[in-house]
């Protein structure tokens, strides 16, 4: 038999990847293997398949997203095998059977994912792209590092009867003098010296790490984005620095509302006949970027609506008038929008909060796809 294209399915591990072929002509997986998890296996093992299929055969490789990021992608790319990187939520999995989870089936059906095209694929960034994400959401991890050492310290000062009672909220200026000026005694003393060592140095470290964030968005490739992105509210280098290098093109959406889906922003639906069911958000897509403009989001829940600081109007230099425009016809309808939810309509402020992260994102993927008249 005369075969053009074999799909080659790949359940990749740390340790191993389990490999199989897939035609379209048979209609079923075959020939399977479990190798070493290393790409120039995943060769040897393409080059063996054509003793079967045919030298003059177009080998197809998918994978789905997971541990190994873009590093198998990028390898058999640079070998001139055909990759394509698999969203695990989009594949199309059989129903009414009986699940039986093995490495050996899962291969199977990603080959047979990849041959009916029953999946989406995962956009892979530049090089430069992918370096400036793994540095943000370095920077994230130590954010989050810092806020866990603070609940430790104010959980250490409750346990011993140290109750701060200034006027100001914790972690301000004031709060630091009184954490120092505490008198402990014995070990005590050297556990909140410790704890506080550790809080000044991830201070000192997050701020390095702003500074050299704010020197990546001056790159040329990011410098008239980033400029944009931040006449939103809540929108500073940070966030849309990160929104740009994790999406990519914004062109490969369709519409707004494809790149809300890609953050899982949209909600779910559970509907059958007539009758109609609206779920809470899908939580399908770039948990990270959702995770900022749900935080973004925040800044519109408060102030008069029309409102616009000077912090805002100093962000918003520099930009065309119907860039500026733009971003306050947004600022001004996603302020107005949060009121009517929770006032009117009596929304939880935590639904409101997602609607507006979902309606931002829309209108940053008008901002960065020039569609903003």
């Amino acid at each position: 038999m005369k075969y053009s294209t074999v799909y080659v399915g790949m359940d990749v591990h740390k340790e191993t990847f389990s490999l199989c072929c897939y035609t379209n002509e048979k209609e079923t997986a075959e020939y399977p293997q479990k190798v070493d998890a290393h790409y120039s296996k995943v060769i040897n093992y393409l080059e063996a398949m054509r003793f079967h299929y045919g030298d003059d055969v177009l080998f197809i490789c998918g994978y789905e997203a997971g541990c190994l990021g873009y590093s198998l992608y990028h390898e058999l790319t640079a070998h001139n095998v055909k990759c394509v990187i698999m969203a695990p939520t989009t594949m199309v999995v059989p129903k009414g059977k009986k699940r039986v989870k093995t490495d050996k089936r899962d291969a199977a059906l990603i080959a047979r994912c990849l041959a009916h095209h029953d999946y989406s694929p995962v956009h892979v960034p530049t090089e430069t792209d992918e370096k400036v994400k793994e540095y943000i959401r370095m920077r994230d991890d130590h954010k989050a590092a810092l806020k866990k050492v603070k609940q430790q310290i104010l959980a250490f000062c409750l346990r011993h009867g140290c109750t701060y009672d200034g006027t100001k909220n914790h972690w301000t200026q004031a709060h630091y003098i009184w954490l120092r000026s505490l008198k402990l005694s014995g070990l005590y003393a050297e556990v909140l010296e410790e704890y506080l060592i550790e809080y000044e140095y991830l201070v000192s470290k997050l701020e390095r790490i702003d500074h050299r964030i704010e020197e990546l968005a001056e790159a040329d490739e990011y410098k008239e984005n980033v400029h944009k992105l931040t006449c939103f509210m809540g929108i500073k280098t940070h966030t849309a620095l990160s929104v740009i290098a994790e999406t990519g093109d914004f062109k490969r959406f369709a519409d707004a509302q494809h790149y809300a889906s890609f953050l899982g922003l949209t909600p779910g639906e559970d509907s059958s006949g007539e009758s109609q069911n609206r779920l809470s958000i899908t939580k399908a897509g770039n948990a990270h970027l959702r995770t900022l403009l749900t935080e973004a989001a925040q800044s519109y829940t408060r102030g008069q609506i029309g409102y616009k600081s000077k912090l805002l109007a100093k962000r918003q230099e520099g930009n065309t008038p119907s860039v500026i425009a733009y971003a306050d016809k947004a600022n001004e309808r996603l302020r107005r929008k949060y009121y009517r939810l929770t006032l009117k309509q009596g929304k939880k402020a935590n639904v409101a909060k997602t609607a507006l992260a979902r309606e931002l994102a829309c209108f940053i993927w008008g901002m960065m796809t020039g569609n903003i008249a």
